[in-house]
This record gives structure tokens, sequence and C-alpha cells, in this order.
């Protein structure tokens, strides 16, 4: 009966580790497959045309040109390698600027015929129409619709996915926010959790660990938007005030709150790989004359390092995949920053503060889950490097 028992028991853990084997497996294929089909999305707005003036020998633009020359930042086809003259843009709600309702028709039956007219005779004009109401194609030219482009995403310097004609996926203000953010969260968070890792392990008595470790380790329960409103009502009014900024909301107060949610892991982990460190190294130490200062930093700390640098890694982990706090705190201003006091966004944010509008199966839809796939190679590189610093200091303290 046992061995039968046993055998069942056996099955059971099999089948439950096979079934959430290919239950990941499913999701990082669902993930791929979702976020790569943005790069068989075009350029321009599905269902539009841009039109040109017959002369007008632009046919290329790629999506940065295309919304500076909407947002009248390049006002010029010389500018586009085309010739000398003043760009003039086109939209369909302009039709009446042009044409009365009387030339329109009575149900704007003759809207394509008029667009195609205005379009043939105005050499410097870009037209940004439904493709159905060019009713004589042969008669202007066209902006090439090429689909979008993995230097559009990686390298573009913009996010602004509703943008027309052209929506703007450049990632590096998400990917330069979130890594900033990171950095600058790890550099506080690492001096306080070594600090309070050498004391718990080397200088506090007893009673006072058994009394302050649970505390510690506590803090990692504590739901992450409660620390979002911390950094909000505490930590960004005094931010502003101390650096007389207009906003609080920044960088700054993103780091900070997320260094406040790294140390438990950080000292924990570290904490466990100080204690970890043989009573007889520290023994020899002292009895060699070093003092207990000297002992726990040339000696505790060097044998510890791995396990010290696998905390802090963890830590940058937990900073890199935290949402709803850095969504409260940092001003989620989707550009690159250049100092810490800026407010910017970070990848899971923009993920969990847009992925409810954007329309399923659409490009932008598709950008959310690209970022994902972004944030799992980033996460991904985290661990390896974790297993990694982990099996190097389990081979040296063999």
């Amino acid at each position: 009966m046992k061995k039968i028992l046993d055998k069942i028991i056996e099955g059971v853990l099999t089948c439950s580790g096979f079934v959430t084997s290919i239950t990941i497996l499913l999701i990082i294929l669902f993930l791929f497959t979702e976020a790569f089909g943005l790069f068989k999305s075009k350029v321009i707005e599905e269902g539009y045309v841009l039109a040109l003036n017959k002369s007008n020998k632009v046919s290329v633009l790629n999506p940065a040109q295309i919304k500076d020359v909407f947002d009248e930042e390049i006002t010029n086809w010389k500018e586009l390698g085309g010739e000398n003259l003043p760009i003039r843009v086109f939209r369909l709600e302009d039709i009446t600027q042009y044409y009365s309702e009387e030339e329109l028709g009575p149900a704007y039956e003759d809207v394509g015929s008029k667009i195609t007219e205005l379009v043939e005779k105005t050499p410097g004009i870009v037209a940004f129409v439904p493709q159905r109401f060019i009713t004589q194609p042969d008669k202007v030219n066209f902006i090439e619709d090429n689909t979008i482009s993995l230097k559009d995403v990686f390298a573009g310097a913009e996010w602004f996915p509703t943008a027309t004609p052209a929506a703007q996926f450049g990632f590096l203000p998400l990917i330069t926010g979130t890594l900033w953010v990171s950095l600058f969260a790890i550099l506080f968070a690492l001096p306080f959790g070594l600090s309070v890792s050498i004391y718990l392990s080397e200088v506090a008595n007893p009673r006072v660990r058994n009394w302050l470790k649970p505390i510690i380790e506590l803090l990692s329960g504590i739901p992450s938007v409660v620390y979002g409103f911390f950094g909000l009502i505490v930590i960004v009014p005094l931010i502003q005030k101390l650096f007389d900024l207009p906003v609080g909301e920044s960088g700054l107060a993103g780091s900070i709150v997320l260094a406040i949610m790294a140390l438990p892991t950080i000292i924990t982990v570290t904490e466990d790989a100080m204690r970890n460190c043989p009573r007889s190294m520290r023994e020899a130490s002292l009895a060699l004359g070093a003092s207990q200062w000297q002992t726990i930093y040339k000696v505790v700390i060097p044998y510890s390092i791995s396990g010290i640098t696998s905390g802090v890694v963890l830590g940058i982990g937990r900073a890199i995949g935290e949402t709803m706090a850095v969504l409260m705190v940092t001003g989620n201003a989707a550009v690159i920053p250049t100092t810490i006091l800026e407010p910017l966004r970070t990848i899971p944010a923009t993920i969990a503060a847009e992925l409810g509008e954007a329309p399923a199966g659409g490009p932008h839809y598709q950008a959310l889950f690209l970022l994902g796939v972004v944030l799992f190679f980033i996460t991904l590189i985290i661990n390896f490097s974790v297993e990694y610093i982990s099996s190097k200091g389990v081979k040296r303290n063999k």
C-alpha cells in the first residue's frame, strides 16, 4: 500500500511540474507572438494615406519625420530631400477651408474628387486622408507606407503611440527611465543594506537580531501601492521643497521609494551570506591580532562577496520590475531623462498605465507586449547573473 501511495504522489508531482512548465512556455510563446506582430504593422494609420502633389519627388519618410511635418517642426520639403517648397499640411477636417458645402455636395459625396483636385493643384501639400477619398490615385503621389522597423522602435526617442498620422513607438525613453531609476535606487540602497547586514551579522546581540530581522523581512510583504502612497505624500513634497522644483514627481522620488522596497531583499540575502562565513576564519583573524572591524572587511566581506552581490542583483530585479509605486511618484513622463530630478517613465509603469486602453491586436497593444519582452530579457539577464555569481562563490569557497 505504501509503494502505491508513493507512486501516486510521485505521479502527481510529475504532472504538476509538467503542467507548470507547459504553462510557462505557452505564456512566453503568447508574449513573443503578440509582441513581434508590431513589425508587421504599417507606419501610417490603417486605412489612411499621405498624398502628395504629382511633382513632389519625396516618397519615403520615417515616423519621426512624419510627426515633425504635421507638428510643423519641418516646414520645407528641402529639409526632407525635396524641392525648395513650403509644406502645406492638410487633414480631412480642413476640407471646409477650401470648398463650400455646396461644392462638396449635400451628403458630402464629392469630398473625394475635391481632395484629389486640391492635391493635384497644390505643389507643396501633404494630405492625410482616408485612402478611399483618393478617387484618382494616378494623379497624385504617395508616401510609401512601410512596416515599422527595429530602428524605429529601439532607436526611437519618442513614445507617443496615439499620434497621427504615424504613431511613435520609440523605446529609448522607457528603457533609459527604467535603468536610470533602478541604478540610483541601488546606489541609495546598497550602503544602507550593507550597513544593516553587517550590524545584524557581526555586531548585534542575538536578542536584538531576533527582534529586528523579522521586522525587516516583514517590509517585503507590504503592498507596493502603500509604498507609492508614502512616496507621494512624504517624499515627493520633500524633494520639491528641497530642490525648489515645479513638481516633486521625479526619478529621484522613484529611486528613493524603490531603494526602500529593495532594502529587505538586500539585507536578508547579504546577512545570510555573512553568517555563513565559518567561525574558524573569524577566530583565526582575531587570533592574529586583527580587530573586529578589520576581521569584518578583510575576512567576512571578501568571503561573502558572492552572496552580497547576489543580494544586490536581486534588489535590482525588484526595482526594475516594480510598477505601482513608480507609476505614482515618477511623474509618468515618457522622455529621455538627463538628470535624476526630471519626471520619467519606466517600462512596467507604461504597461500598467496603457494596456487597458490599447485596442486589442493593434500596434499600440503589440508595442506594449514588446516592452514586456524587453523587460523579460532584462529580468532573465539579472537571474542568470545571480546564478553565475552564486556558482562562482560556491566554487571559490570549496
